[in-house]
């Protein structure tokens, strides 16, 4: 199992920034890839950003420019910099690990931390 744990959230003016952390612990060395997903109000939750194993990005069109993802091995750590924040970046924002074993795949999810932009 990987436990995922996310802090950094809070309340922001719009055009400011925050950064979110994710802090994986167990079993970090079969991580594939560690991903921010949100979930605005009335939304589906969607992809914000993804990093793989060997450090490569992909970011959702919405955030392009705006947002960066980031890691620290050494602390286990993914983070998410949020910049030019707007409103309709406001949601609960998910941390997620997909990891493999013996061919099997798997996936844990964080508790969530609120974004709220406030214009």
């Amino acid at each position: 199992q990987v436990q995922l744990v996310e802090s950094g959230g809070g309340l922001v003016q719009v055009g400011g920034s925050l950064r979110l952390s994710c802090a994986a612990s167990g079993t970090t060395s079969r991580i594939n890839a560690i991903g921010w997903y949100r979930q605005g109000p009335g939304k589906q939750r969607e992809l914000v950003a993804v990093i793989s194993s060997g450090s490569s990005t992909n970011y959702a069109d919405s955030v392009k420019g705006r947002f960066t993802i980031s890691r620290d091995n050494a602390k286990n750590t993914v983070y998410l910099q949020m910049n030019s924040l707007k409103p309709e970046d406001t949601a609960v924002y998910y941390c997620n690990a997909k990891w493999s074993r013996w061919g099997t795949s798997y996936e844990n999810w964080g508790q969530g931390t609120q974004v709220t932009v406030s214009s």
